[in-house]
């Protein structure tokens, strides 16, 4: 689909604010009217639009904020207890968890990442994860797993969105809880995803296809981190 807008608008209706294309209200893929809970989040949506070239094709893939908007109102509104607990299991296999055991270089360069995250999460929400060597599967507390469980449904259903597809994209629900927290940037969220890939590269040097998938990593967190940061704060919790 081309470009068949000229104008992008934002304006309030529906408890939130509205993304206009011509004056018209914008609607996700599922036909709900596309409404958010902050005017900066409606903004930065309206502007990856006004940034679509003229007569040119709509690539969602240049439009990350808007998917996550769409996602939240189409997926997680009617499925949100699922999308909590498919948030939530990522605590059972986290990646911070699993700790090499040689080289030393690679060990010390993972705790040094991963262990003050683990740290953090334990003091703010109680929920103490046990750590793993090698290929070993570590079981979790209960106890833990319910809270960080808890912790995930807090969310409305919007952060719902950009936290799952932070704590997919990461492969860890402690780093996506950092950033959602302000813990880690985008960057550092990256950085501590991608240790054990960066330490690789460092040593054997790098690819272009493995170039291309890290920058759709960098890619997926930043967006999910922006989007986080446009929703109001204390709309982050239900």
């Amino acid at each position: 689909m081309k470009r068949f807008y000229k104008e992008t608008a934002v304006g309030p209706g529906d408890g939130g604010f509205r993304v206009l294309l011509d004056g018209k209200p914008m609607r996700t893929p599922a036909k709900a009217i596309l409404v958010v809970p902050t005017k900066p989040l409606a903004e930065a949506i309206a502007a990856e639009w006004a940034g679509v070239p003229d007569k040119a094709e709509i690539n969602a893939a240049h439009l990350p904020l808007t998917r996550l908007a769409a996602t939240g109102l189409d997926r997680v509104v009617p499925r949100r207890e699922e999308v909590v607990a498919d948030t939530a299991k990522y605590a059972g296999s986290d990646l911070l968890c699993y700790r090499a055991t040689t080289p030393v270089s690679l060990v010390k360069l993972q705790h040094d990442a991963w262990q003050p995250l683990l740290d953090w999460a334990a003091d703010r929400y109680g929920a103490r994860l046990a750590v793993a060597e090698g290929i070993t599967f570590v079981e979790q507390s209960e106890d833990a797993l319910r809270r960080l469980h808890d912790v995930v449904a807090t969310h409305a259903n919007l952060a719902l969105s950009a936290l799952y597809n932070l704590t997919h994209t990461a492969g860890s629900l402690i780093i996506a809880l950092a950033v959602a927290e302000g813990r880690l940037s985008a960057e550092g969220a990256f950085a501590a995803a991608q240790v054990d890939e960066l330490y690789q590269i460092d040593r054997w040097g790098d690819d272009p296809l493995a170039l291309k998938h890290r920058e759709g990593i960098a890619k997926d967190i930043d967006a999910s981190a922006r989007f986080l940061a446009l929703l109001d704060k204390a709309r982050l919790r239900s």
